[in-house]
């Protein structure tokens, strides 16, 4: 079985319509190269295909220049992270003059970490930053799956929750194993996994790197190292406290969530429904899984999504800008959420435009001027 991803499919055409190249980035096996060839069946030229873990394709671009600067219509590069010494290449093919050949790249790894990109095609390049599956393009009647397999096409598409969770553990492991030395990275898989499966207790909390640092044996540096990798892997999200003019002591240090449930559950051996229900993180499980969702409804980039707190007082999930207005978005996992002193001292202290509280029921209904409770199933109302 295959979803097709209109949407994104689109949008790609958008981008290479006013750039040379387009970037996809996203976790290993979210559907980068599904998107990729669902794509170039409705590309009205010639596609030709490299991937960059096929040794085969690799010896064909071992004179990179020389490989591609005679191909037409549409160049799609698969697990660009491989080969970064391909990008000046790109730029100096994307700024041969009348030449309308176009690059596709795809990427499991963050600019950030694909830093050759930013700095070999600036101006020349845009980015398409892409998940798993979402609610919107699997259907509101298997929301309770997604959020329990979590957002990978093959972990949510497997054939029983047996299948699902033996494919994450698979995922889990290829990941510490071979994914990250391909980045370049140095470091012991079991370290890192060990880190990986101690910072699920943090998910939906504020980040201490003292104290796991402490737990793990090593420094506060390292800790955040470690943070950073997993959150540059498309691993796990760290939203950035909202800083503004204030007396109040709000919090500084960023809040963390693991991108994907499915994987979340697999970290702590929650290989079934039931076995999530009954799990004490269920609440904080299925509030990562709604706010996810919301940043992906919403399209908001990594650098546009906040939290804000304030010491012992009050919090909101997220915060983010849309059109000069800041707006705020506070997950429940509850049957009937109702306005707390946290929600008025947010909307009277940041001055929001308005407040959307998503929760698990099927009504919406208006709790205050401009605070207003929706169900998960109806994200749309945030993007109008």
């Amino acid at each position: 079985m295959e979803i097709k991803r209109i949407s994104e499919i689109e949008l790609l055409n958008e981008r290479l319509q006013s750039n040379p190249v387009v970037a996809i980035l996203g976790a290993r096996q979210c559907g980068k190269t599904t998107l990729a060839r669902q794509f170039s069946d409705q590309w009205p030229t010639k596609v030709t295909f490299f991937d960059l873990e096929n040794p085969l394709d690799i010896r064909r671009l071992e004179e990179p220049l020389l490989a591609l600067e005679n191909i037409d219509g549409l160049i799609v590069l698969d697990e660009i992270q491989r080969s970064p010494d391909l990008f000046p290449v790109l730029r100096v093919l994307a700024d041969r003059p009348k030449k309308k050949t176009k690059f596709l790249i795809l990427g499991s790894a963050s600019r950030d970490l694909i830093r050759q990109s930013a700095e070999s095609l600036a101006g020349r390049i845009s980015y398409l930053e892409m998940g798993g599956f979402t609610l919107d393009l699997v259907g509101a009647e298997k929301e309770e799956k997604l959020w329990i397999r979590g957002a990978f096409p093959r972990s949510f598409l497997a054939s029983s929750e047996a299948a699902s969770y033996q494919w994450r553990l698979d995922f889990i492991a290829t990941f510490l194993e071979r994914d990250i030395p391909q980045l370049g990275f140095n470091i012991p898989a079991k370290s890192l996994g060990r880190f990986w499966q101690m910072l699920a207790h943090y998910h939906g909390q504020i980040f201490n790197a003292s104290e796991i640092g402490k737990s793990l044996a090593v420094s506060d540096h390292t800790a955040q190292r470690y943070l950073d990798l997993l959150s540059g892997t498309f691993m796990v999200r760290q939203l950035r406290p909202w800083h503004y003019n204030t007396k109040k002591r709000i919090i500084k240090r960023p809040k963390i969530y693991f991108r994907d449930t499915g994987i979340l559950h697999a970290l702590f051996a929650l290989a079934k429904k039931n076995d999530v229900l009954l799990h004490p993180k269920l609440g904080a499980s299925w509030e990562g899984f709604a706010l996810e969702e919301t940043i992906k409804a919403i399209q908001l980039k990594e650098d546009e999504t906040f939290f804000w707190g304030v010491h012992a007082s009050a919090e909101i999930d997220l915060v983010f800008q849309k059109n000069g207005r800041l707006y705020g978005v506070e997950v429940k996992y509850a049957q009937a959420p109702g306005l707390t002193a946290s929600m008025r001292m947010a909307c009277d202290e940041l001055a929001l435009k308005h407040l959307w509280v998503i929760y698990p029921g099927k009504e919406a209904y208006t709790l205050d001027r401009n605070v207003t409770v929706i169900p998960l199933t109806e994200l749309k109302r945030l993007s109008n």
